[in-house]
């Protein structure tokens, strides 16, 4: 009776994963236990909140350690092939060959650092009004051009679709929520046997009730119905290759925004539904906002 118990369980409601904190102990009168008293806190946010604060000094760390040596690895390697290049005689295949696969794994390195310091380091948005939609075509060009047997489609419901959002952050959401329904496509076992099932990506953009409703549908794998709320956090991914920090970066940027991030199995197709829902700008929030805050497709 003396004693408090607590501990953390873990449920689920409404198909999404809940952290409680319950706290067990004895209500005593008099020295005499008459009943027992059973609090539970909802700690789910506190806790994801815990974990990305300590990611985030890990990335740090880990992105101070790593940088400094990746330049003279990667200068080093370049002198060494055109200085010595011409020089090898007896297996200039295999040195070249060597050579390239050190300043090609100095060049993925690098990118990786550039990740856990964009993760580390989120710097704070430059609010201004943006055309959302403008926004989605901007970033859809690239994917359609470097991945010509995936089929883009952009739905709008009307535009314009003002935000109060930074654009180069937003353009980054969408950049790699793309990136995910590609490699989602990529990793489908059907797309292996060349099947005549093409890959295909729906970008759809409307407003619903003083918000804009922003989906990346895609017929790729899927995600995997376990612990699916936890890809939103450092580390987290289901691929073989990548740091896991892209859809951590994502849900940092909509915070930042007011926005939220749903990932859901899509109910049209096979594959996901990311769905991202951002405040739109009410007349009022339009009259009050300065000129120079207006940015491209205003």
């Amino acid at each position: 009776p003396d004693n408090v118990v607590e501990t953390q369980v873990s449920v689920q409601r409404n198909n999404q994963p809940r952290t409680l904190f319950v706290r067990l102990a004895a209500d005593k009168v008099d020295d005499k236990v008459v009943g027992l008293v059973v609090t539970f806190d909802d700690i789910t946010e506190l806790a994801a909140a815990q974990r990305k604060a300590a990611w985030s000094d890990v990335a740090r760390r880990i992105a101070h350690e790593i940088k400094n040596p990746l330049t003279p690895i990667q200068l080093s390697a370049e002198r060494l092939r055109r200085k010595y290049m011409d020089e090898v005689r007896s297996d200039p295949e295999t040195f070249a060959n060597c050579t390239d696969t050190i300043i090609r794994q100095v060049s993925d390195i690098g990118r990786m650092v550039d990740e856990f310091s964009a993760f580390a380091r989120m710097p704070r948005p430059q609010m201004e009004i943006v055309n959302l939609a403008t926004l989605c075509r901007g970033a859809m060009v690239l994917p359609k051009n470097a991945h010509s047997e995936i089929k883009f489609n952009f739905e709008v419901q009307t535009e314009p679709i003002h935000v109060f959002a930074d654009s180069q952050q937003i353009s980054q959401v969408l950049t790699n929520l793309l990136q995910n329904a590609i490699d989602a496509i990529h990793g489908r076992e059907d797309l292996a046997r060349k099947t005549d099932t093409p890959g295909e990506v729906l970008v759809r953009l409307n407003k619903s009730e003083g918000q804009a409703v922003l989906q990346v549908i895609d017929n790729g794998k899927g995600l995997p119905s376990d612990e699916r709320d936890r890809l939103t956090e450092p580390y987290v991914t289901t691929r073989a290759k990548g740091t896991g920090l892209g859809l951590a970066i994502v849900k940092t940027i909509l915070e930042d925004h007011g926005a939220t991030l749903d990932l859901a199995a899509c109910e049209e197709t096979v594959g996901t539904c990311v769905t991202v829902v951002i405040p739109l700008i009410s007349d009022k929030d339009q009259f009050f906002v300065e000129p120079e805050q207006l940015g491209d497709g205003k």
